[in-house]
């Protein structure tokens, strides 16, 4: 158990112990000189009882012999004395623990052993311990760099930083300086063995100086303490940014259903944190950019960008940018056109985006002007400002510092958050910084593709946070389900859920095969009635356009094909007659389990098809009908639902209702369900059928 008072002590410390500090230990002399050079060389205490000086100063044999209250102890010992080190902090009064060294659960099973170890004798001591095989932490807000890595962060912000990695977390955090992204944490956690990520998140969402989270992770542990704290920062309008790494197929427990090859754990990453509100991202630039952007301008309130430039090459670039991500440049209204129309000179254009020529370098007040008419237009929720800025840290006055305050001044003007960016990436270096800050430029992002795509992200986070905010209505559990479940079965619970079915008579004998047909206008479908017999047509239980006259005939031929050894000894229970249906969009929706997550909704074009056709979209549950839209659009496919090739636009609306119910049933059903999968779910027009289902319930066999 990870206390608040714990993560209190590790991350806002007021006395340091160095448990095995040494001159000739890397880690040693980069904590102690973070934490000296930081002011706390009063507050840091040096233990090593073989070594009576370290890095110029005496040393302790013990934390206890120190004397005085130690909130957090660095174990920088081998793995045999690390127990020991723990049991001496906790002694000392220390409530956080960082476990420096390495050898633990990444070495193998025996050092799996010692972390484990360790995890019980911290948390009967109740302390809360970071790592094993961390660099450490600096909380920037506070000034406490308590950090094994060199240059921490000094100037704070509002970007919390969380890396698995400590090597990586070296280059992020020196991507963020150069990036002008501020940063209020930046955390290693490690091998996550006590502390972990989500305990963190939880933490820092409830911190005032924290306005985005940017996350470096491999796995998510304590998933639902995770997704809470997600859900906690979308409510407070704090963004979170993840770079997961780690690509790996989900063993699909439920063999038999398209559905547990569709789902991936991958996808069902991607579902989880669209259902959560996070942002995710492929590298560390995007991660790091991206939440400096959302920390800047919070929630954007109106999906459009303004776009205000001195150069008109920008502006197209910016233009094709946007269109490549989705992003939304709207036009101006008439009346912010006329408004920026009179400032303009007579070669200029008023429109967005907005090229304010050369006459901005004359008349610096159109600067201002046109920033503060684009950022009140009320289609506007965010706004780029492109100009240069200076690169080299030479000691020289910036030419350009009127024209940045003039910005600085049309982005006070607008209503709507402003960022000033750079054509190219560049560094954002210490002078530059000064240069911006004098002219009351909130913040900078360097490059135009970084700009555009990270807006964007932050646009649809800002979308998604109104959803996420929202208590899905629950759904009252269904009676208790056990053993296998034929297609007849299946069809029997999709009706009671509400769920359009395509008739269907069940048959058990040829002569109740052809007085089924019979009652059917044209020819019929006929498939294998068996729980035990997953895919029917791969042993020939499937028997497609059957006139009347035949029926009583192939009903045999089926028994036949499916008593073999081939079926494995299948219990038969006669044959299902349905009429046969024109060809239409065949979609799939399928509900299957994670074993982190829980209940996971597919819904994929193709029918049987969806394994070759990979158009496939995961939420998780609950989805209503809302939600299920959503879903829909985001297919690759999705314009075949609008009609195509002389079919009719699916009645989305239908659609969404069947999509709906599948998922709801599937929540009522509950822990005993393993997978619920309709496939295919006919679409032609208003016709919403159901073609197929599956049921397979947890522990069958």
């Amino acid at each position: 158990m990870v206390s608040r008072e714990g993560l209190d002590a590790l991350l806002s410390p007021r006395s340091f112990a160095l448990i095995g500090a040494s001159d000739k230990s890397t880690f040693s002399l980069l904590v102690h000189g973070n934490l000296d050079a930081a002011g706390h060389r009063e507050r840091t205490y040096l233990v090593n009882p073989r070594s009576p000086q370290v890095h110029g100063r005496d040393t302790y044999p013990t934390c206890v012999a120190i004397g005085q209250p130690v909130d957090l102890a660095f174990v920088m010992v081998p793995a045999a004395r690390a127990a020991d080190a723990i049991r001496d902090a906790a002694a000392a009064g220390a409530r956080a623990v960082m476990v420096l060294s390495s050898g633990y659960a990444e070495t193998g099973p025996e050092g799996r052993a010692r972390q484990d170890e360790l995890v019980e004798l911290a948390e009967s001591l109740g302390v809360a311990m970071l790592g094993p095989n961390v660099l450490g932490l600096v909380n920037v807000t506070a000034g406490i760099p308590a950090m094994a890595l060199s240059d921490p962060p000094t100037e704070p912000g509002g970007v919390a930083l969380i890396s698995q990695s400590g090597a990586s977390c070296g280059a992020m955090k020196d991507f963020a300086s150069m990036a002008a992204v501020n940063l209020s944490h930046v955390i290693t956690v490690g091998n996550e063995a006590m502390v972990t990520v989500a305990h963190l998140l939880d933490h820092l969402v409830d911190d005032e100086s924290v306005r985005a989270v940017a996350i470096f992770m491999e796995a998510i542990r304590e998933p639902e303490l995770f997704a809470s704290a997600a859900r906690r920062a979308a409510r407070k309008g704090k963004a979170i940014v993840v770079l997961k790494a780690g690509r790996s197929e989900l063993a699909a427990r439920a063999a038999a259903s398209h559905t547990g090859a569709l789902v991936g754990d991958d996808r069902v990453v991607d579902a989880v944190f669209a259902d959560l509100g996070v942002i995710r991202v492929d590298t560390i630039e995007d991660m790091l950019v991206t939440a400096g952007i959302a920390a800047t301008t919070g929630r954007i309130e109106r999906p459009g960008i303004g776009v205000v430039s001195i150069s008109g090459g920008a502006c197209d670039i910016i233009a094709d940018l946007a269109d490549a991500v989705g992003a939304q440049l709207p036009e101006l209204s008439a009346a912010t056109t006329a408004a920026v129309a009179e400032k303009m000179p007579d070669f200029g254009h008023a429109h967005n985006p907005l090229d304010v020529t050369g006459a901005a370098l004359v008349d610096t007040d159109l600067w201002e002007h046109a920033i503060g008419a684009v950022g009140n237009d009320e289609s506007v929720g965010a706004v780029v400002v492109v100009n240069s800025l200076p690169w080299r840290e030479d000691g020289r006055p910036f030419y350009g510092q009127k024209y940045v305050d003039a910005i600085g001044r049309g982005m006070k003007a607008s209503a709507a958050p402003a960022l000033y960016v750079t054509q190219v990436m560049q560094p954002i270096g210490a002078q530059t910084r000064e240069v911006l800050r004098a002219g009351g430029v909130p913040h900078v992002v360097p490059g135009m593709r970084a700009a555009v795509e990270g807006i964007g992200r932050v646009v649809r986070w800002s979308a998604d946070v109104a959803r996420v905010g929202q208590e899905p209505a629950r759904v009252e559990p269904l009676a208790a389900r056990r053993g296998a479940y034929s297609e007849v079965d299946a069809r029997a619970l999709l009706e009671q859920a509400g769920v359009p079915v395509v008739p269907g008579v069940h048959v058990h004998s040829a002569d109740e095969a052809e007085t089924a047909a019979a009652r059917f206008d044209g020819p019929v479908a006929m498939k294998i009635v068996s729980a035990d017999i997953a895919h029917k047509s791969d042993l020939g239980g499937v028997r497609l356009g059957v006139t009347v006259d035949r029926a009583g005939a192939v009903y045999d031929e089926i028994i036949a094909a499916c008593s073999g050894a081939a079926a494995g000894g299948a219990v038969l229970d006669g044959v299902l007659v349905s009429p046969m249906r024109p060809p239409g969009t065949e979609l799939l929706v399928g509900v299957t389990r994670s074993a982190e997550w829980g209940l996971v909704l597919a819904v994929a074009l193709g029918g049987v098809l969806v394994e070759v056709l990979d158009d496939a979209v995961l939420a998780l549950l609950p989805v209503d009908r809302d939600r299920a839209r959503e879903l829909l659009g985001s297919l690759r496919g999705a314009a075949v639902l609008d009609g195509v090739r002389g079919r009719p636009a699916a009645d989305l609306d239908r659609l969404c209702d069947a999509v709906e119910a599948v998922a709801r049933l599937a929540e009522g059903l509950g822990d005993d369900l393993e997978s619920l999968e309709v496939n295919p779910l006919r679409v032609h027009g208003a016709q919403v059928e159901a073609l197929d289902a599956l049921v397979v319930w947890r522990g069958q066999s």
